[in-house]
């Protein structure tokens, strides 16, 4: 069972333990980029990864980049649409 740690503490060790995934992650990539160095076609697999990094760009930017509409306009856009249906 784990102990009660103080909130401070509890952000400290989870932000270690992103750090540890991230440097497993980076060791992985690094190892799996020694072994992509060694093949003949490096100037399309440069391509082609730019191209795949540039769509994940994009879908990154559009999950997080645009904002969801304000909670009180949707309801006001309802009561709106509703009223519309009712005449």
């Amino acid at each position: 069972m784990a102990r009660e740690s103080r909130p401070e503490e509890q952000a400290m060790l989870v932000a270690a333990g992103l750090v540890d995934v991230a440097v497993e992650a980076l060791g992985a990539a690094v190892g799996g980029l020694r072994g992509l160095l060694g093949r003949a076609d490096k100037r399309d697999l440069a391509t082609d990864v730019q191209h795949d990094l540039a769509a994940r760009g994009r879908l990154a930017l559009d999950r997080y980049a645009t904002l969801p509409p304000a909670h009180l306009e949707l309801l006001a856009q309802q009561v709106k649409d509703r009223r519309a249906g009712d005449r």
